[in-house]
């Protein structure tokens, strides 16, 4: 029976990485390359350039500023929880893993839970609201490592 291969997630509303393969390959000595995302930044002053217009005011001649309707900076961390989820959709199509680690900062977590489809919430083994996301390399093997869910349940 083929061993369940688990991948990790960890990401933050601005960058992701998924861990393929923590333990090192026996004959090679190496991992396997992680997959990184980094999502479109720009400034809050850039999104916000184009200003919201001015509207009449029902009963007299007085103009007055719209509102922004939405939350701009949200929306760009929705988009990117939304890229990933398809993106691993995609993988999990592909049969590349089994179980999925989801690590990551709370806000984004909230985000990427609604924009899992069903079929991958079903092979999402734990959830795990912390940010990792600036660790390099070597130290976020051992904090993936040292966590409970880095062994794939049988």
């Amino acid at each position: 029976m083929k061993r369940p291969t688990q991948w990790f997630l960890i990401a933050d509303g601005a960058q992701a990485r998924i861990v393929r393969q923590l333990e090192r390959n026996q004959e090679t000595g190496s991992r396997l390359d992680d997959i990184v995302f980094d999502a479109e930044h720009k400034p809050l002053r850039k999104i916000m350039a184009d200003r919201p217009g001015r509207s009449f005011a029902s009963s007299d001649a007085r103009r007055s500023a719209m509102e922004y309707h939405s939350d701009p900076v949200r929306e760009q961390k929705t988009r990117f929880a939304e890229m990933l989820a398809e993106q691993l959709e995609k993988h999990r199509a592909a049969a590349d893993f089994d179980r999925l680690v989801i690590i990551a900062e709370p806000r984004m977590l909230g985000l990427l839970r609604d924009a899992l489809p069903a079929p991958l919430k079903s092979v999402v083994n734990a959830e795990i609201a912390k940010d990792l996301s600036n660790l390099p390399a070597a130290e976020l093997y051992t904090a993936i490592a040292g966590l409970d869910t880095a062994r794939p349940r049988l």
